[in-house]
């Protein structure tokens, strides 16, 4: 006869010993904690500069060790009651986490990334959240050519005061590139001359075909830089991830996300990532959710359904660094109740002369006066003068009384005041952590 095994409890590899998933938790929890090796910490069990773990007979090694060792090939729960994540599913997340702090070593879990917004992701920005521990991404700019101008910034700001664990041969931080608008002979050019550690690909026109143009292309320019796409659907990451040029990462963004996602088709990530980690899983790529997350919880949520990282955009368009008017940030901080107050519209592109992004992209944004009186039948002519007149009124352009396009997130409410990036990075990774840690000792 086998073992019977609790309901709560898995088998460790060759024993015959039932063992709690909490320990399963708990450790992976502590690897979270423990990336720093400076840090150690007593955790009810064996403690180490390396890592803590309250698995029995496990001396002080490297996280990853502990995983190959351990948690490789748990068998899964023995529950009638299927849990909203397969432990496999779960321990492949705890892979991909390894895979990515073995990339990135200059970052700390779990992993926090800046996301490339265009234009207000600068390089200031993106260094401030690489030097905290994070994945900073610097964002398109008014032109292609400005991607060489933020790189070469940022190369000077990180000659002034390099990172502690930064690769010598990349930037410790990655570049974002639109596609659709993009030109991937300049792009590819930047990235050849400043080999940034990954570049993020997002809103190909005609599907996975223009993202695999892009990625041979950025491949040939600089073979250590990783390729990050942004997808918004189940069938965007299957393309992506049986593409014979598949990325090495998948950004999951959730319709909750401020600036241009899916039109009419994405959903929260919370249902959305968990569908692709399932769909994907024989495959093996690392997912990083975004879309709506703003602080510790969102992050908690993120890794308990199979992320490896989460990516915020709003959060740090009220950061110190981000290259930002003060109107817009001000209402990026004032403004509350995201279901009711952003929503997804081409009317501000058009409104700032911005036309042919492709129809399956919608920004979601901040609702103004240019919005309400389109509902009530105004003209787009009409609308248009007084929202160029606005524009001329500096920081009086942006607010409930404004009229001009203030791309944010349904995640509004939860931005609450400007900081410092790098505090923002510390304080959402401690958040992070300390609800980990609750839960696992708890459940």
């Amino acid at each position: 006869m086998g073992v019977r095994v609790p309901r709560t409890s898995v088998l460790l590899p060759g024993s015959r010993r039932p063992v709690s998933t909490t320990h399963v938790l708990r450790t992976e929890a502590l690897i979270a904690a423990s990336r720093q090796p400076h840090l150690t910490r007593d955790m009810n069990g064996v403690f180490c500069g390396h890592i803590a773990t309250t698995l029995p007979h496990t001396s002080c090694t490297r996280p990853r060790q502990i995983i190959k060792r351990h948690f490789s090939h748990f068998s899964p729960p023995n529950t009638s009651r299927s849990p909203p994540l397969t432990m496999e599913a779960r321990l492949q997340a705890v892979n991909f986490r390894g895979r990515l702090a073995a990339a990135y070593p200059w970052t700390t879990s779990p992993l926090i990334v800046g996301a490339p917004m265009r234009v207000m992701s600068g390089p200031e920005l993106a260094v401030a959240v690489s030097r905290a521990g994070g994945f900073g991404f610097i964002g398109p700019g008014l032109k292609p050519e400005s991607t060489g101008t933020d790189l070469e910034t940022a190369k000077e700001l990180l000659a002034s005061s390099s990172i502690p664990g930064a690769p010598h041969n990349l930037l410790p931080l990655g570049v974002g590139f639109q596609i659709w608008n993009g030109d991937v002979e300049v792009s590819a050019a930047a990235v050849s001359q400043y080999r940034p550690a990954a570049a993020w690909l997002f809103a190909p026109r005609n599907g996975q075909g223009d993202v695999d143009v892009w990625t041979q292309k950025l491949r040939e320019a600089s073979p250590e830089t990783k390729i990050w796409l942004q997808i918004g659907t189940l069938q965007e990451a299957l393309d992506a991830a049986r593409s014979a040029s598949a990325p090495d990462v998948l950004v999951v963004q959730g319709a909750e996300a401020g600036g241009h996602g899916r039109a009419s088709d994405g959903t929260g990530f919370i249902t959305l990532l968990p569908e692709i980690a399932d769909a994907t899983k024989d495959i093996g790529i690392p997912l990083i959710a975004a879309g709506g997350i703003a602080d510790g919880r969102g992050v908690a949520a993120a890794l308990g359904v199979g992320a490896a990282g989460i990516t915020m955009g709003t959060r740090f368009l009220a950061s110190q660094e981000a290259r930002i008017k003060k109107g817009y940030q001000d209402e990026v901080v004032r403004a509350t109740d995201g279901g009711a107050n952003t929503l997804r519209t081409q009317l501000y592109n058009h409104l700032r002369g911005t036309f042919g992004w492709p129809e399956q992209f919608s920004p979601r944004t901040i609702v103004n006066q240019s919005w309400r009186e389109k509902e009530r039948g105004t003209s787009f002519e009409e609308i248009k003068k007084k929202h160029d007149d606005a524009v001329g009124k500096g920081d009086a352009a942006w607010g409930p009384d404004g009229w001009t396009a203030t791309y944010a997130g349904a995640n509004i409410g939860l931005v609450t005041e400007v900081a410092a990036a790098g505090e923002i990075v510390d304080k959402t990774r401690s958040e992070a952590r300390n609800i980990i840690q609750a839960l696992s000792g708890g459940l």
